[in-house]
This record gives C-alpha cells, structure tokens and sequence, in this order.
C-alpha cells in the first residue's frame, strides 16, 4: 500500500502569531490494488484530531489516570488481606491435567507452612487450584482477576464463581495486576513470608515470569529483604527454556549463575517446600 499527502495550512498574518495557528489540512491518497481512495484528516490545533472517514474524533487518553486508580485498589486489596505467595500459572490446565493435582497440593502446604495469603490471577486452571489448596487448610487467598484470559473460560464476566467478592478485584489493566502481583510479595521486616511460584503456563505467565526477575535482577523489586523465587519445573515442563537460557549464557547475554541467583528451579513440591523451609528457618512439618 502507497500514501500520496498533499497538505494546506491557513494561518494568521502575522509570524508572531504561529503558535495560534488555526488549521492544517491533511488529504491522503492511499493506493491499494491500483485504486486512490481519499482520506481527509483535519488537525485543529489546540483541540482534538478527527479522522474524517468515519468521523473518528481522537481524545485526549485518559488512561494513566484510570490505571493509577486500579493500582491504589490493588494495594488496598493488598492492605487488607496481607501479603504472602503469589502464584503465577496457566489458566488452561484444569482439573484433568497432572499439573493441576500438583498445583493443589503445594497451594494447601505451602499456604501451611509459610502461615500467608495466597495469591493469584484470580483465574481457572492452576490459578484455581492453588486457590482450592490454600482454602482447603483455612488460609486466606485473594486475587487480581483480568477482564479477559487466554482460553475464553471464566470471561463472560467479571465475577469469581465462588470467590467471595472482598477477596479479589478485577482489573482492566494489565500493569495494575502487575503492580499487585509484586506488591503482594514485598518483605520490609523478617517476619514478612512471602515468595513467587511460577508454575507451568503459556505466554502470559511467560510474561510474568521474566517481568518479576528483571525486577529482581536489576533490585527494583521494592522490597527491603530478599524475596525467594520458585520455578515449578514439573516433568521437565521448562527444561528446553532452561537450556535456552544455558545458550544465553554461552552468547554472553547472561552471566554465569546469573539464574541460579535469580530463582529456585523445582522438580517436585517436596523439593519446593524444602526450600522455603530453609529459606525462613521453619520446621520441615508438611
């Protein structure tokens, strides 16, 4: 596709007055399968740009202060129901998965062990069983739900199945959760128990992954004490990532022990809870 412009501009006499410029008239020909189709788009300075062809009328955005909004609700969910392990993990592995068996029972222990709040995306699949683990021995969970998770179940509304509704909010954006996800982990004294569980997931739990241990690697996690990273590695799932991040190694892009500083990789929950154990000197009770 090929653009022709051909733009006018009107303005007032004098030069002194360029700032009060009154109009810029733009006209695009865009070519496409051989034929011109005119577009006009007319900037008023000082005032919104609209689109002619559909009469579009670009606003101001008005989402920064929409998204500061729902991170102060994050922090005040946060507030109320205390930090503890956040829990990043597929929302397409459900109950008939191996996975999800596993994601349950270390929800149920390690909710157990460190005596804390549970959280999640407030999602189906493994974000469900760490909820249904963490309840099953009595302790609290709360979660920040997204409009919208891949897979289409659980987003016809807004609303947990069976969540109480003082437990977790839903979020329009995605950097609000963030913002929650890793404030629910922050440590300002010893007796702060937290931790991040990544278990097996898909792009978005990717995406969390990395975002949170960049925010470890470069300390702008925000958190006075260390916080203990867990990479649930269950029947190999992330072994060829792992290996990728070796390659990294290799190419200079990663130090060497640079991800072995960054995070605990896990075969089984045993091996899981052994470390946090260790990690805050408790008992080994599970």
């Amino acid at each position: 596709m090929g653009y022709a412009v051909a733009y006018s501009m009107s303005m007032v006499s004098s030069p002194a007055s360029f700032n009060n410029l009154h109009r810029i008239a733009l006209q695009f020909q865009s070519c496409k399968a051989g034929k011109f189709i005119p577009l006009k788009v007319k900037h008023l300075l000082g005032g919104p740009m609209s689109c002619k062809r559909d009469s579009i009328d670009f606003q101001e955005r008005t989402s920064p202060n929409e998204v500061r909004k729902e991170i102060e609700r994050c922090y005040g969910l946060i507030g109320r129901l205390g930090r503890g392990i956040v829990y990043l993990g597929s929302s397409r592995m459900g109950p008939d998965h191996p996975h999800y068996l596993q994601a349950l029972q270390l929800g149920s222990k390690a909710a157990g062990l460190l005596d804390c709040t549970s959280w999640t995306g407030a999602g189906p699949g493994l974000m469900d069983a760490v909820i249904k683990g963490a309840m099953q021995v009595g302790k609290p969970v709360g979660g920040f739900k997204i409009s919208k998770e891949a897979g289409g179940e659980w987003t016809a509304t807004n609303f947990h199945p069976y969540l109480p509704p003082e437990t977790y909010i839903t979020c329009r954006f995605f950097s609000a959760r963030k913002h929650g996800f890793v404030d629910a982990v922050v440590r300002n004294s010893k007796s702060d128990r937290t931790a991040v569980v990544g278990l097996p997931g898909g792009i978005g739990t990717l995406d969390e992954i990395f975002e949170i241990l960049a925010l470890i690697q470069l300390q702008r996690i925000g958190s006075e004490l260390p916080v203990p990273f867990l990479l649930m590695n269950y029947d190999g799932f992330y072994s060829k990532l792992l290996d990728f991040l070796d390659d990294c190694r290799s190419w200079g892009t990663l130090a060497n022990g640079e991800i072995a500083s960054l995070c605990k990789v896990c075969n089984t929950n045993d091996e899981a809870l052994a470390y946090l154990a260790n990690f805050y000197d408790l008992p080994s009770s599970w």
